[in-house]
């Protein structure tokens, strides 16, 4: 009878005889009869996820937060116990016959003064000065009652530690007169002697700030990951004290290369400057091409200074004949054209942010600041670099690769947003695979995906991620993600495809950032002229070509690789440091230093910290 009655309330409905629908006992009648078994089934599966997710407990949505900024607090000084200087004679080392070795011993005669002698240094400095004396108890420094012209000279490097991006405040120790009295050959001794100790303390904390830098990276953030240098002090001193020529000696401590040579040289250009011509366009210019703008004269001005001779001879004629206009037509369109291609800025001619900075520059003042901070970033770095490497510079978006210690390629690169950082760290490449799974990190997973699997549980199943929890593998529609909180072992992972986030590969130096180079279906980023857009790994431009140089082969076989469409991972065969740096002044292939915008604000920090390290030592 019900059955009868539902029928008869279809047909009048189709007839469009009711106007009110149905009643909901037989609405209800109604869709029973038209659905399968098994969809009643799914239904009823999924009335009841429902119910057991209204009863369940709900959590509130985890947030995985970046590492974070730090306010440095600088290496502590303290004084130097001189008195834990070993007397050879108090302990023992003497003739056979117990007596003390003949003739004059000037380090001996000179000792007294070591008692009243107060020195502030660094601890590493303070152990080593002690250990070499106690080893070695004799000048270095001094001959007989005069300073050495090896003194000299090496007091000579550390007056000119400002050079190198060092204070040469740090380092500073006054030389003793050459004339005194000979009736006072004690006090002389001991002049030399406070000489000596202070010239040595001066020269082992310059090795340790040339060697290591004077800032601990990991002291400012948590985004940089460095184990942090420790030179043999005491070492370093003794083989100094038998060099040939220390001062040389001395300066090899700082980093050596091509790298480090162009930041002297530009330190030592942009002093010799001021920015008296320096041209100013107004910092929120955006000129399209058929605009007007009266800054246009000092954007032709601008690019005749900077423009190289090739641009400027090109469009000479438009140099020479251009009055002052302000409307920007199509002329001047393709002269701004070439010159932001010459710079491998986007060349649509719209003067913006990006092209202004590179028409107007930054102030020498600036540029000396960040020269000075890539070379204290510079000593965080090996020594010497090794011939063969890649080297990432995120404020330039670029990755290089380099043999024999040339710059074999160089491309573009995406990198991490400010909220989601790329570190700046060491590395080796182990390992480039080919057609990649992409394994989400868990601050994606809790960050953006857990929120939206509230709303839409299904939305990894039909996205084709593959989610484990627990490690047992389940489907993400069967998940009450509402309980899902802060201890819940949730992986989530994407198969190869046209559609993974990784592109064809990714090359691999497996670190606890879960940073890797990779390819990537967003190609178009590529072509803006800031590109910090991704989670934190670096994105290739042409990820084929720098595969195929760490693994030593060609493009055609990582083609071939590729074209497989299976998951391959294949091991580098030989070792390739990677350097994923941050450098707002680095030299480029020519050796011509480039300066960059500071995209995470890392250069303030840096700054703040080298003053506070100056503040701790001034107060010594």
């Amino acid at each position: 009878m019900r059955i009868g009655v539902a029928t008869m309330a279809v047909v009048v409905a189709v007839s469009g005889f009711v106007a009110s629908p149905p009643p909901a006992h037989a609405q209800n009648l109604l869709e029973m009869l038209f659905k399968s078994p098994q969809q009643r089934d799914r239904e009823r599966a999924a009335r009841e996820r429902a119910r057991q997710q209204a009863q369940a407990p709900k959590t509130k949505p985890v947030r995985i937060s970046g590492p974070r900024y730090y306010t440095y607090k600088a290496d502590e000084l303290v004084t130097v116990d001189f008195g834990k200087i070993a007397d050879p004679v108090v302990t023992g080392a003497i003739g056979d016959m117990g007596l003390a070795p003949l003739g004059i011993d000037t380090f001996a005669e000179g000792r007294p003064a070591l008692e009243e002698l107060s020195v502030r240094a660094l601890p590493e400095v303070a152990d080593a000065v002690v250990a070499h004396y106690s080893e070695h108890p004799e000048y270095n420094w001094v001959a007989g009652t005069a300073v050495t012209d090896r003194a000299r000279a090496v007091v000579a490097v550390l007056e000119a530690a400002d050079t190198v991006g060092l204070s040469a405040d740090d380092y500073a120790v006054a030389v003793p007169q050459d004339a005194f009295d000979v009736t006072q050959g004690t006090a002389r001794q001991r002049e030399l002697m406070a000489f000596e100790m202070r010239l040595s303390l001066a020269v082992a904390s310059y090795i340790l700030d040339a060697s290591r830098g004077r800032v601990d990276p990991n002291r400012l953030s948590g985004y940089h990951d460095f184990k942090r240098k420790s030179p043999d002090l005491a070492a370093h001193l003794e083989a100094l004290s038998k060099a040939d020529n220390p001062a040389e000696a001395l300066l090899a401590h700082n980093p050596q290369g091509a790298h480090f040579e162009a930041l002297v040289a530009e330190l030592e250009r942009l002093k010799a400057l001021d920015d008296a011509d320096r041209i100013d366009i107004a910092e929120d210019i955006m000129l399209r091409p058929g605009q007007a703008n009266p800054d246009l004269a000092n954007v032709m001005a601008a690019i005749q200074k900077k423009a190289s001779d090739e641009l400027k001879e090109k469009h000479a004629l438009l140099f020479a004949s251009y009055a002052g206009k302000p409307e920007y037509d199509e002329e001047l369109v393709g002269l701004v054209k070439d010159f932001q291609k010459e710079l491998n800025l986007a060349s649509d001619g719209v003067v913006g942010p990006a092209t202004r900075r590179a028409m107007v520059g930054i102030t020498n003042a600036d540029k000396i600041l960040k020269v000075q901070l890539a070379m204290e970033r510079a000593r965080w770095l090996p020594g010497v670099l090794a011939p063969r490497r890649v080297f990432i510079n995120q404020p330039a978006y670029t990755a290089s690769y380099y043999e024999g210690g040339k710059n074999e390629l160089s491309m573009r690169v995406v990198v991490g947003t400010k909220r989601n950082q790329t570190y700046f760290f060491d590395d080796e490449i182990e390992t480039v695979e080919f057609n990649p799974y992409w394994g989400v990190p868990q601050s994606i997973i809790f960050n953006e995906m857990v929120p939206k699997l509230r709303r839409d549980p299904s939305y990894l199943d039909r996205s084709g991620y593959e989610l484990t929890v627990g490690g047992k593998r389940v489907s993400s529609s069967n998940v009450n993600w509402s309980a899902v909180g802060a201890g819940s072992r949730i992986g989530v992972r994407q198969p190869p495809s046209s559609a993974n986030a990784l592109g064809e590969l990714k090359i691999l130096f497996p670190n606890s950032h879960a940073i890797y180079m990779h390819d990537t279906p967003s190609k178009s980023l590529f072509e803006r002229d800031t590109r910090a857009y991704s989670h934190g790994c670096i994105r290739l431009q042409d990820p084929r070509a720098m595969a195929a140089k760490v693994l030593g082969t060609s493009v055609d076989e990582v083609r071939q690789h590729i074209a497989g469409g299976q998951n391959k991972p294949v091991t580098v065969p030989v070792q390739i440091p990677v350097h994923v740096a941050y450098f707002t002044a680095w030299p480029d292939e020519t050796g011509k230093v480039k300066f960059y915008a500071d995209v995470y604000d890392r250069d303030d920090y840096l700054r703040k910290a080298i003053e506070a390290t100056r503040e701790v030592r001034a107060g010594s």
